[in-house]
């Protein structure tokens, strides 16, 4: 059987990477991977490694090591000859060019941060969508109260120093600022108690409401929770420019500032943007109900680079999880000579973690927030981690930090 096995390229490492490769089975199938990160990462726990509540390694999986038996290249492909069935790369380390054969390929590339053509963005604003975000973001969060903490500092620079901006009122800004927070009150006022009256947390949202997709009710919840909690929400207020030391809203108001973390949502990757396929307005590939594109046989989508032409999907983890294991079924049982089905996808719900071990359940029956929300949060998610180990070392961070504190150093 194995000498038989034909060849399926997965293009990314994310959720629908993962999740195909975990479920396909590999007595039908030489399955290759083609990514420029050499590891999965459980994004939705991201926001807690950027103040040490987790730490980083413990939401990663390296690829290699998902199956037994499966191809790993780290390089980012750049073309694809639908012709020929085969796809040229680019290594990350030296650049160089090479080609791959496939009898399939799965698109799950994902999308990349989305500056809508803001001035200053991209050289002043930091992201959080990989691991080294996270980590240059608690290298800010710490050397900026070190710099603080100088004598003879200027009041008004310790005050910019002190001053951290969120732009972006989604999911991941508002559990950024709320992790933010929580370091700030429990860990950081211990060792810098001179400083912790001055700082400031800033949430900046163009709509006119954060967590738009969850229940009115629970946003509304959660920005009456962040007022209590000192952080400044501002809906309707899209940004301008962001320059070295400050951001400039539209009303031509100047915020001077130590940190901006931008987290405005998501646009396609230089491959997608490169592909003639047709897309959406978001530039997102569209696919008929098998997830195969532009009524390729043998070229698939999922993920946050696709989406049905006939519904859209959100861009979240649990869509491009459904679509990894749907799409494992359908090659599975292809091999075995059946017919298959389309893809459903199931809405198993929205959570949102909001500070001072609160959180928010926006699922299909119930609409909760609290602690108990918040503790079913952290035990919706660990269950959902990749790996054993995953599991034991985030439970361990979370007894860690409850016990002896997020960690300050920095490196």
């Amino acid at each position: 059987m194995k000498s038989n096995r034909k060849t399926i390229v997965i293009l990314g490492s994310g959720f629908a990477a993962l999740s195909l490769v975990k479920n396909i089975k590999l007595d039908y199938y030489q399955v290759s991977i083609v990514s420029p990160r050499n590891h999965f990462l459980f994004t939705p726990l991201l926001p807690s490694t950027t103040v040490g509540t987790i730490e980083f390694r413990s939401i990663i999986e390296p690829i290699r090591t998902s199956r037994v038996d499966i191809r790993y290249y780290q390089a980012e492909c750049v073309s694809i000859s639908e012709e020929k069935n085969r796809i040229q790369c680019r290594t990350v380390q030296d650049r160089e060019i090479f080609e791959l054969a496939y009898d399939y390929l799965v698109i799950a590339v994902g999308a990349v941060n989305n500056t809508f053509g803001i001035p200053g963005v991209s050289e002043n604003a930091l992201f959080l969508k990989e691991l080294q975000d996270a980590r240059s973001i608690r290298g800010r969060i710490i050397g900026n109260f070190e710099r603080a903490s100088a004598p003879n500092l200027p009041d008004a620079e310790r005050n910019r120093l002190l001053h951290f901006v969120v732009v972006g009122g989604g999911p991941t800004g508002v559990e950024f600022a709320a992790e933010l927070n929580d370091f700030i009150r429990e860990d950081l006022v211990k060792w810098y108690p001179a400083l912790i009256p001055e700082t400031r947390i800033t949430l900046l949202e163009a709509t006119d409401q954060i967590l738009s997709a969850f229940d009115s009710r629970l946003a509304e919840y959660a920005m009456r929770l962040f007022q209590r909690q000192s952080i400044d929400v501002r809906p309707n207020t899209p940004v301008k420019e962001v320059r070295l030391d400050r951001i400039i809203l539209h009303d031509g108001t100047s915020l001077r500032c130590g940190l901006v973390v931008w987290s405005t949502g998501i646009g396609p990757t230089e491959l997608i943007r490169s592909l003639t396929y047709g897309k959406n307005r978001a530039s997102r590939l569209l696919t008929d109900e098998y997830l195969r594109v532009d009524g390729k046989e043998n070229i698939y989508a999922a993920g946050d680079c696709a989406t049905p032409a006939e519904v859209s999907y959100p861009a979240t983890a649990q869509v491009a999880q459904q679509q990894g294991k749907y799409l494992a079924r359908h090659f599975n049982r292809v091999a075995r000579q059946k017919s298959v089905s389309h893809f459903r996808y199931h809405d198993l719900g929205m959570l949102a973690y909001v500070g001072g071990r609160r959180a928010l359940a926006d699922l299909p029956n119930v609409k909760g927030h609290g602690f108990a929300t918040f503790l079913f949060w952290r035990s919706a998610y660990l269950t959902r981690l990749v790996s054993m180990k995953n599991k034991i070392l985030v439970l361990f961070d979370w007894i860690k930090a409850s016990v002896f504190g997020r960690d300050i150093s920095s490196f």
